[in-house]
């Protein structure tokens, strides 16, 4: 990967192997099917390369925020189902709420070159998951023999979970794949040379994720539009009303302050100029409610 230092799925060689790939199969489900195949789809390349090259591919990834420990309706079960369809060879699925027990552990033992497992919702071990707990890192890397981790789960990169950057510390190879090679070069060149004018934007629930971004993209952007969640954050920051909405109330003074930021550097950043409201919200979520299209101020 020219001028971005990162070791790729093209420069390593898989054959016998067995390879630990970190996919966002984050996908949106109803009834237990699902309704966008977008990032399984887009994870294929990756997968099918390690295939071609006859690695043992074993597939991770989290579905969803599991509160309770194993769930049903997070399972990877139709992840599975769908991947089958898109691939040439065999695709088992550890179904194992411990994600890498007996069942896993069987599975993948008994792999032949070219094929794929892949494992139940990395979240079904909770805290280990998302607090990047060493033992089930290990875990992981152990049921590959600790021999090649692929990442290419980019819109879980930023986060310091077991399947996403503990169980680096413990194989001997690691790269990323195609899709994580993409867009860090989209990326790079879109932030370090862009075309101007240089507009962006940034969306999602929480302002305290993007701290660096947000102050780092008003250096280098024309203009900053910001939508989404977080979005009310900054309106609270300016004064308007918000009533119950999604507000981090710890990062008001810090959005006051990249406002600030943006008019001393003659930079626009741009918030919605109106909301949609309602008494409260829907319950069940996809419940009819009435709603009403306001100003934001």
């Amino acid at each position: 990967m020219a001028g971005l230092n990162k070791v790729s799925v093209d420069d390593i060689n898989v054959k016998g192997k067995h390879v630990l790939v970190r996919c966002d199969f984050n996908v949106p489900l109803k009834d237990g099917v699902i309704t966008n195949d977008n990032r399984i789809q887009a994870a294929l390349p990756t997968i099918k390369k390690l295939i071609a090259d006859g690695g043992k591919v074993v597939l991770c990834s989290h579905l969803g925020k599991p509160k309770n420990g194993p769930e049903d309706k997070f399972s990877l079960a139709p992840v599975a189902k769908r991947l089958a369809e898109l691939v040439d060879t065999k695709v088992i699925f550890a179904k194992d709420d411990n994600v890498v027990g007996e069942n896993a552990k069987k599975a993948v033992a008994e792999m032949k070159d070219g094929e794929i497992v892949l494992l139940e919702n990395t979240r079904f071990r909770g805290a280990e998951e998302t607090k990047n707990g060493e033992a089930f890192s290990k875990e992981l890397a152990d049921l590959v023999n600790d021999e090649v981790f692929v990442m290419d789960a980019f819109g879980s990169a930023h986060r310091a979970h077991a399947s996403t950057a503990g169980v680096t510390k413990f194989v001997k190879e690691t790269a990323v794949g195609y899709l994580m090679q993409k867009e860090i070069q989209y990326l790079g060149n879109a932030v370090e040379v862009p075309v101007r004018p240089f507009v962006a934007i940034l969306g999602g629930a929480k302002v305290a994720d993007k701290l660096n971004v947000i102050s780092n993209l008003i250096e280098k952007c024309d203009t900053l539009i910001i939508g989404g969640g977080m979005a009310y954050t900054f309106l609270k920051a300016k004064g308007y009303e918000v009533g119950t909405s999604l507000v981090d109330d710890e990062k008001v003074a810090y959005c006051k302050d990249m406002m600030d930021k943006a008019a001393a550097a003659g930079k626009q950043l741009l918030l919605p100029i109106d909301t949609t409201i309602a008494k409260s919200f829907p319950d069940p979520i996809d419940a009819e409610i009435e709603v009403a299209v306001v100003d934001a101020d």
